[in-house]
C-alpha cells in the first residue's frame, strides 16, 4: 500500500533534516546573526553607484545646488545597510577577533561585532573618493578604447564593464578590510548581470577596460597592471590545482597570471597559471598561453597555410 501524502511528506522532511545530508549545506540561524541579504546588498550597490556616478544612477534630478543633500542622504542609507550586512557577513568569519573590537562598555560578542561592523562601514565609506578617481580612469579607458563610443555618458550608462568593474572595485576594498562573504556575493551579482566574472581578490590597476565583456573570467590571485585592455571571452585562470597528501586542493596559493602595464588580450584567449605577461605585450585571439611572455612580444596565431 502506498503511504498517505502526509506520511510521505513527514518521511521526506525527516530525511532532508538529517545531519548526514546537511554537511556544509545548512546555516543554522541564531538571533542577531542573519544571513547577508542579496536584496539589501543590491540596494547598497545602487547607492554606491549613485554616489560614484551621480545623475546616472539614483536621483536623476540632481544638480550642483542639491548634490550635497542627495549625497548625504545616500551615504547615510549606505552606512546603515553596510552595518547590517557586514555584521551578517561576520557570522561566517572564522578569523573575527573580538579583542580587536574592544569599545567602551562592551561585554557580549554581539556588541563587539556591532562595534566592528560600524568601524568597517566607516572605513569603506572613507574610500569612496579614491574609488571614484580610479573608476574615472576606467571610464576614460573604455571611451578611448572603443571608436563606437560617442561620449563618456554613453560609457557610464551602457557599458557592462563599468558595472562589473564598479562592483569589483567595491568588493575588493571590502575584502581588503577583512569583510567575509559579502565581497564574493557582490561580484557574483555583477557576474549574473553582465557576464563578466571578476573575483574580488584579484588586483587590477587603473585605466582598465573590457571591450564587450561577455564571458571574461579573472581569477582570485590575478594581478593586472595599468592601461590593460581585455576583449570578450578572455580567461585569466589557473592550471590544474596542486593537492595535499590527502588529495585535497591546496588553497591560498598564487595560481593566476600576472599582466604587466599596457597589455592587450584579444577575444577568447586563455592565459593559465602563475605566469608573467610583460609590459606592452599583445596576445592575439583564440590563443592558449601557459608560459611567460616577454615585454613587448606579440603572440599571434600562425597564418593558415594552404
Amino acid at each position: 500500500m502506498l503511504p498517505s501524502s502526509q506520511d510521505l511528506l513527514n518521511s521526506i522532511a525527516r530525511e532532508l533534516s538529517s545531519p548526514e545530508s546537511l554537511c556544509g549545506l545548512f546555516h543554522e540561524h541564531r538571533d542577531g546573526d542573519p544571513l547577508p541579504s542579496q536584496t539589501a546588498l543590491a540596494e547598497a550597490m545602487d547607492l554606491c553607484r549613485s554616489i560614484l556616478f551621480p545623475g546616472f544612477y539614483g536621483k536623476s534630478n540632481v544638480n550642483n545646488q542639491n548634490l550635497i543633500y542627495h549625497m548625504g542622504v545616500a551615504l547615510e542609507k549606505l552606512y546603515v545597510i553596510l552595518c547590517e550586512q557586514i555584521q551578517a557577513g561576520l557570522c561566517f568569519s572564522t578569523g573575527f577577533d573580538e579583542t580587536e573590537a574592544d569599545g567602551p562598555m562592551m561585554s557580549s560578542s554581539q556588541e563587539k561585532r556591532r562595534y566592528k561592523t560600524s568601524e568597517l562601514a566607516r572605513e569603506f565609506i572613507s574610500k569612496l573618493p579614491m574609488l571614484r578617481q580610479t573608476l574615472a580612469t576606467d571610464v576614460e579607458a573604455a571611451y578611448l578604447g572603443d571608436p563606437a563610443a560617442e561620449n563618456y555618458e554613453e560609457v557610464v550608462s551602457c557599458y557592462p564593464v563599468i558595472k562589473a568593474i564598479t562592483s569589483y572595485r567595491i568588493a575588493h576594498e571590502l575584502l581588503l578590510l577583512g569583510v567575509p562573504l559579502i565581497p564574493r556575493i557582490i561580484t557574483e551579482m555583477a557576474h549574473s548581470e553582465t557576464g563578466i566574472d571578476i573575483h574580488p581578490g584579484a588586483t587590477i590597476g587603473h585605466h582598465f577596460t573590457i571591450d564587450h565583456g561577455t564571458g571574461v573570467v579573472i581569477g582570485a590571485t590575478c594581478i593586472i597592471g595599468n592601461n590593460v585592455k581585455l576583449y570578450q571571452g578572455v580567461t585569466l585562470g589557473a592550471k590544474s590545482f596542486p593537492v595535499d597528501a590527502d588529495g585535497n586542493p591546496i588553497k591560498g596559493i598564487a595560481r593566476h597570471p600576472i599582466l604587466g602595464n599596457n597589455v592587450i588580450v584579444y577575444a577568447n584567449s586563455t592565459i593559465l597559471g602563475r605566469i608573467h605577461i610583460g609590459n606592452d605585450a599583445v596576445i592575439g585571439g583564440n590563443i592558449w598561453v601557459t608560459e611567460d611572455v616577454a615585454p613587448g612580444e606579440r603572440i599571434l596565431q600562425n597564418k593558415y597555410q594552404r
